[in-house]
């Protein structure tokens, strides 16, 4: 996998497992950064509503992601 992204252009940013005898390096800030963003996402899937996306518009999809987010961050 490590080698396919980098083949690809990418940095990859998966962490070690401990068991490993052959540890990659790789940046921690990034990987909080990334971890953020997926929590982040994962919290917007509880709405029913984005994760199965119900609407068929963008703009109706968009507006509701936002609604969604900004009560998450309310919250």
């Amino acid at each position: 996998m490590r080698q396919f992204l980098l083949a690809r252009g990418t940095v990859p940013v998966i962490p070690n497992n401990p068991t490993r005898r052959r540890i990659h390096p790789f940046d921690r800030s990034v990987y909080k950064r990334r971890n953020l963003v997926e929590r982040m996402f994962c919290r917007l899937k509880d709405w029913r509503r984005i994760a199965t996306r119900y609407d068929k518009l963008a703009r109706n999809f968009m507006a509701a992601v936002e609604l969604a987010a900004t009560i998450i961050w309310w919250v």
